[in-house]
């Protein structure tokens, strides 16, 4: 039975939602800001704000918990070196959600999800197999 609706489906299991999200939370740690569907990031909302109170408070077993939630070693390190310290005075309120339009070829609500002091820079950064320029070709 499916008691009390507090979180949207989408379609899937638990474990593909959980697994879902789990990327989603390391993409958006990692750049920093991402796109997604309006309803995807209503929910990972609370998933990357636990985590980075996870963050602030430190800790091996905190560390750990946030590996099994996130499941990238290299996304914790900078969870709780670069992010954690950053948000230290903030009581809350890490991310916010701006909506983008309406994806063109289903019309589904498309928003933006961003950290709020977000480093501009990281967006992108490290996304994907880098093609070097040779001294030959220039």
């Amino acid at each position: 039975m499916y008691h009390g609706h507090a979180k949207r489906r989408f379609g899937r299991t638990h474990e593909h939602r959980k697994a879902m999200f789990a990327n989603m939370a390391a993409a958006l740690v990692k750049h920093e800001q991402i796109v997604t569907t309006l309803p995807k990031a209503k929910e990972l909302r609370p998933i990357v704000e636990k985590l980075v109170t996870l963050g602030k408070k430190g800790g091996l077993a905190l560390r750990r918990q946030a590996i099994s939630e996130l499941r990238d070693l290299d996304q914790v390190k900078k969870l709780f070196d670069t992010l954690a310290p950053r948000y230290k005075d903030r009581q809350g309120g890490y991310t916010r959600i701006i909506k983008a339009g309406f994806r063109y070829g289903d019309n589904a609500p498309m928003a933006v999800i961003e950290f709020v002091d977000r480093d501009v820079d990281a967006k992108g950064l490290d996304s994907g197999p880098v093609q070097e320029k040779s001294a030959e070709a220039a």
